[in-house]
């Protein structure tokens, strides 16, 4: 059975979305570890959703509130938030719901912008990770890389792609009302990850020519020597940031990275260690614009407190997010619909594959007894052998197209309590036959 337990912009406030995305990397294998009637989970934490999909133990009684509760008591264990305070702050989706909502979410479809492309890579990410914790199941690796089909089809036959719009662009639209040439900027970038990346190729799209990058983790060196762009040193940073019209932090640091304290330098000391290429009027006092991408927050609120500087946040963006493009969304969620639908119906028919694998057994073993019976009473042109193979052919093509036709609606039990009623066997009983034949 799976589970899906998720907070997202849609249910939780942007401070316990805050909180979560602090979430330790060993939340998957503490949800693993709460009860042995899990059998995997993998955990997907973004700056607007914290996902937890779990597998639990088919014929369990009560399965679904006990997968819960083990991923509530998990995340309270590993961020300390109580569990009192998640109340009514996520949802649970189970069984067949939960494809239809990993496809959605993979697609861009849940995102703040409709159709934002960096999720894609979260959801491999997540994957990625919980194979390497070791807690992944084969029915939560088939999920999540149908997920990942499922979102290049969207991507390919759909204009969502196109319609949709990242975070990173959708905060540089806002940024336009106060930006009257790009090229003009001081531009500070603080962070050399996937979004710093992003971020760095909308500016120049846009205009922007003098940037900076800095890395609170050391990277700025490589990250400017690979983009072209220049570096900042730790000892600079204050300086740089007090010189930028610009800032837009997009780090993973778990604290602020840029304060007040980064931005009010003495004129004097401001001026005499700008760095080369920069004006040396000093920006201190002059507008500026501070983005944070960051989640959880990169910059100390206090910033917008300061004379001339604005902040524009995660929260903020989240208020500008334009109407979803209604034509480009139905196109996709009916995509979406359609391979949740397609994942279904191929896990339905692969869960009645052991009652179909047992019934031919034993057709075939039935067979077999009736051809050596046919021998020894002398069938020498093998007539009589080829008639009972055709024979048992007919007689199973029915029962194996209705096994697959009830598994596909969700009643594979069905035909599991039929061939125990009529033939007294179990699927069970095949598969321990094939591993000892």
């Amino acid at each position: 059975m799976l589970l899906c337990v998720t907070a997202s912009h849609k249910t939780a406030s942007f401070e316990l979305l805050e909180r979560l995305s602090r979430t330790p990397d060993d939340v998957a294998p503490t949800i693993v570890g709460m009860t042995p009637c899990v059998q995997g989970a993998v955990v997907l934490a973004t700056c607007n959703r914290f996902e937890a999909y779990v597998e639990m133990e088919e014929p369990l009684t009560a399965a679904g509130a006990i997968g819960v509760e083990a991923v509530i008591e998990a995340v309270e264990s590993a961020t300390g938030i109580p569990a009192t305070e998640l109340d009514g702050a996520y949802t649970v989706h189970s069984g067949r719901r939960v494809a239809e909502h990993l496809f959605s979410v993979a697609s861009g479809l849940e995102s703040v912008v409709s159709g934002e492309g960096e999720i894609a890579g979260q959801v491999r990410r997540a994957l990625k990770s919980a194979r390497k914790d070791g807690t992944t199941s084969p029915e939560l690796e088939r999920l999540f890389q149908r997920a990942s089909q499922a979102q290049r089809k969207v991507k390919n036959v759909t204009a969502l792609g196109r319609a949709g719009r990242s975070l990173v662009r959708l905060a540089l639209e806002l940024a336009d009302s106060r930006i009257a040439d790009w090229s003009a900027e001081r531009v500070l970038l603080v962070g050399t990850g996937a979004y710093a990346a992003v971020t760095l190729a909308t500016l120049r799209e846009r205009g922007a020519v003098d940037i900076s990058v800095y890395s609170p983790s050391g990277r700025a060196a490589v990250f400017a020597a690979k983009h072209g762009i220049r570096p900042v040193a730790a000892d600079e940073y204050a300086r740089t940031a007090a010189h930028s019209s610009l800032l837009i932090t997009c780090t993973t640091a778990t604290e602020p990275v840029l304060g007040p304290e980064h931005l009010q330098l003495p004129v004097g000391i401001a001026a005499a260690g700008c760095p080369v290429g920069a004006s040396t009027g000093s920006a201190t006092h002059s507008n500026r614009l501070v983005v944070d991408l960051g989640m959880p927050r990169n910059v100390d609120p206090a910033v917008a407190s300061l004379e001339g500087v604005a902040l524009l946040d995660l929260e903020t963006i989240r208020l500008h997010a334009p109407l979803e493009e209604l034509q480009a969304t139905d196109a996709a969620r009916s995509v979406v619909r359609e391979a949740a639908e397609t994942f279904h119906v191929v896990g339905s028919r692969q869960s009645v594959t052991p009652s179909v694998v047992a019934l031919r057994s034993h057709i075939f073993e039935l067979l077999e007894r009736e051809i050596d019976r046919a021998r020894a009473r002398g069938d020498e042109d093998g007539k009589v052998e080829q008639a009972l193979r055709h024979l048992s052919g007919v007689l199973l093509h029915t029962p194996t197209v209705r096994a697959h036709e009830l598994a596909a609606a969700g009643r594979a039990d069905e035909f599991t309590a039929a061939l125990a009623a009529l033939y007294g066997i179990a699927p069970e009983a095949a598969a321990d036959d094939a591993a000892t034949a």
